[in-house]
Order: structure tokens, then sequence, then C-alpha cells
């Protein structure tokens, strides 16, 4: 067999020189620490040769604090020999750089939505996220930073409100079209002068933002190509990895000199810019963002601001501080250390924030209901354990594990599900299965 050879998810781990590297949802991944930006950049560089050389982009995110690539499986019948010979040469480039990998600090997540009419449920979802289809029963974000939407069959209606809900902001002319798109399908809770809060046609909700055209920093020409989306965000389209990193190299030397770090994605079509949410309050930003935007015209880079999307999880709860605790421990997310806000983040920006907001004791009932909408967060699978341990002394407990190894089902106090869920070994056990009905 050749480079093309398709291999299970616990092949790839099993192959050697691939230490560094777990396979979660949709493909392998690798993070990688760095001092600052400019070093994590210079690893960027790296990768952009590589996939050059080897004929397979990898998808690039740079932090302050470090550096994840992925090897999709978005699109493609899955991993193969050649990404194997892909994250061997990328785990090397990051050794002779002083790089050191932390499998410990991936994951991945997912939204899982229960529904009786997929269809008309998808439909709503594809227009208010903007997302693309994947098969039957999945949507997913074309640029791979948002998380995709799993449709679940449900058996028996569930009529009252979710304590779960997404919040999506798109620029200001996409967020009108979204809204367009999706109450073709869906019941329009509520429009404000801002946000327009929305249910699909079985009742689950998303705010849509921005119905007025606040999305922009002004009329300053200097910061045109920036759009604010709860966070500072802009997108360049490129042609190839080289040049992506180019753009990367010049706005980490610009993050580092100005102390307020980017989150600056790669991906083959163009290169994602953010603040993160709500960082460009900083003063820094306005300059910042000036100084990029200047630099990615100096390169011939023509800003796109379609691409841009915005994406947050909120959780409606009686006791804020106890399961503010439970999710911070299952996700190993961080505090917002922000007084009044309730706000738990990724260390690392590479998943979408969670909030949480006050419901009355009294609504026993809606309380009761399992939700119609909850989380999957993939693990590498020698963290499972570890995740269901932090969950579990935070206050939950486990609802299911019939499924275990592959997922276990939890709840935090009040009932809101989260499946820690493995895909290493899921091929090898449906195997027997499988091979039964053969």
């Amino acid at each position: 067999m050749g480079d093309s050879e398709r291999l299970t998810a616990k092949q790839f781990q099993q192959a050697g020189g691939v230490e560094d590297w777990r396979v979660l949802r949709y493909g392998a991944s690798a993070w990688f620490d760095a001092p600052s930006q400019t070093a994590g950049a210079g690893f960027v560089r790296r990768v952009a040769e590589l996939s050059t050389g080897l004929g397979r982009s990898a998808d690039v995110d740079l932090r302050v604090n470090g550096v994840h690539v992925r090897i999709s499986t978005l699109g493609s019948p899955g991993l193969t020999r050649a990404d194997v010979a892909a994250a061997r040469a990328i785990s090397a480039a990051a050794r002779e750089l002083g790089l050191a990998a932390d499998p410990s600090a991936l994951q991945f997540l997912q939204l899982t939505l229960d529904t009786l009419d997929r269809g008309s449920t998808m439909a709503f979802w594809r227009s208010v996220m903007r997302y693309q289809p994947l098969g039957e029963e999945v949507l997913v974000d074309s640029m791979r930073r948002d998380p995709p939407l799993w449709f679940q069959q449900q058996d028996t209606p569930r009529p009252l409100r979710n304590r779960i809900h997404l919040d999506v902001a798109h620029p200001h002319l996409l967020t009108l079209e979204a809204v367009d798109g999706a109450t073709a399908g869906g019941a329009q809770a509520y429009a404000g002068g801002h946000h327009a809060a929305l249910a699909d046609p079985e009742g689950n909700e998303v705010d849509v933002i921005p119905l007025a055209p606040a999305d922009t920093f002004g009329d300053d020409p200097g910061i045109a190509d920036w759009r604010e989306l709860f966070g500072g965000m802009t997108f360049y389209p490129v042609t190839s990895p080289g040049r992506a990193a180019d753009l990367a190299t010049v706005v980490a030397e610009l993050a580092d000199d100005a102390g307020l770090p980017l989150l600056v994605d790669l991906r083959p079509d163009g290169v994602t810019i953010d603040t993160g949410k709500d960082q460009w309050e900083d003063e820094r930003f306005l300059d910042l963002a000036r100084r990029v935007q200047t630099a990615a015209r100096k390169l011939g880079l023509t800003v796109d601001t379609r691409r841009l999307r915005f994406v947050q999880i909120g959780i409606a709860v009686v006791d804020i501080p106890a399961l503010r605790a439970f999710w911070k421990a299952v996700l190993g997310y961080e505090y917002d250390p922000r007084p009044g806000v309730t706000d738990i983040y990724d260390p690392r920006r590479l998943n979408p924030p969670i909030f949480f907001q006050q419901m009355s004791a009294s609504e026993e009932a809606r309380r009761a209901q399992r939700n119609r909408i909850h989380i999957d967060v993939y693990v590498p699978d020698d963290q499972a354990q570890a995740r269901i341990d932090a969950a579990l002394a935070a206050g939950g407990r486990v609802v299911y594990d019939d499924e275990a190894p592959e997922w276990w089902t939890l709840a935090d106090p009040e009932g809101n599900e989260v499946d820690i869920a493995v895909v290493v070994g899921r091929e090898e056990l449906w195997a027997p299965a499988r091979s039964e009905t053969d």
C-alpha cells in the first residue's frame, strides 16, 4: 500500500514519530508551545514550507502562547500514510526550533441538536450560521474555526425552551441575509435594534447580531478592513501557504510590539486575524489594527469581510458560580477575570467562549426538561478520564456510559449535558459488529 493507504485513528497514532499528535473529530492535531507570537510565526513559516513540499495543506492557528496545527479530514476519506509523513515532518521542524508539544492541550468542540425533523431544522441553521452541509446530518464552518453542528434524531417532543442557546455574529448585511433565510422556516421570537432572537421550527434558539450597521470601527479608512463582531476581526484571501505565512509573520511582530495578542488563523484560502472576544476594547487595539491593515495592503492583499463570523454559547442557570466551575473543569477553560462577567474561555482561544445567564429557580418544568442542544467535547484518548474526574470533582455526574470508551455523557449540577468523546479505537470497536452483518 502507498501513501494514500487509509488509516484508522488508532493506526495513525500508533505510527512511529507522531507522538505529538492526537486524532480528534475531523483530523489529527498537535499543539506546540511558543514563547511569543513572533517565535510561533517562525514555526508557521516552516509549516507553510512543508505544506508546499508535501502537497498537504494544514490548518494553522497562531497564538501568543503557541501554535495549533491540524491535518483536517473534512472533505476527504480520512487520514493516510501521507498524513503520517506530514505530521512527522512538522514535529521535526518544531523540535529544530526548540518548541515542545503539549498533547494534553488539545480538544475539539461540537454542538449536537436533537431534532424530530432533521431537514427543516438543518435548513434553518444552515441559513442562520452560514455553514455548509457535510453529508445528511452535519453542518460545518468552511473556515474550520467555529464548531460544527450535528443533528441527531429525537424520539419524542420536548416543547419547552432550552437552557442552552447560541449567539452568532456576522457582518451587518450578512446578518440581514441570515435572518431572512432563517425566518423562512423558523419562528422569529424577538427583533430589537441590535439583534434578533430566532427559534428553529422545534424551538432551538439563536441570537443573531447585528441588525443595525454597527459592526465597523467608525469612518477611519485606516481601519476599514476591520469588523467588530464581539472581537475585532478581518480576513485576507491568499493564494499560497507562503503568502499566508508572510502575513502571519508581520502580524505577529506587530502584535508582540504592541503587547496585544492577536488570533491568527491560517487556512489554504486565507488568513483570519481576530482579537478574541471583547479584546478590541483595549486602548492599544485601534493603532494595532491600522498597522496590520497597512502591512496587509503592502503585501498586496485585499480584505474579504464576508468570511467573518463569531460564535459563542449561552447557558441559562440558577447557580452561576457552581455551573461555571463545572464547565470550566470539563472543558479545561479559564474564568474571565472581569467583574460582573460570567464568561469562561479556552486558554488558547481555539474553541468558543461560554457565558452564563441567570434564570429563576421557579422555572421547574423548563429545568426538568432535557435540553435539545448539548456540547460534545472531543479529547485525546489519554485525557478522557482526567476530564471526567475533573468534572465529577466540580459537581457533575455521569448519566450514561454504555458507549464508553467512545463517549461518556455527563451532566452539570442542573442537568445540562456534555459528552466527553474519544475518536481513537472507534473503528476497531465497530469492526466486529460490521463483520457480523456482512
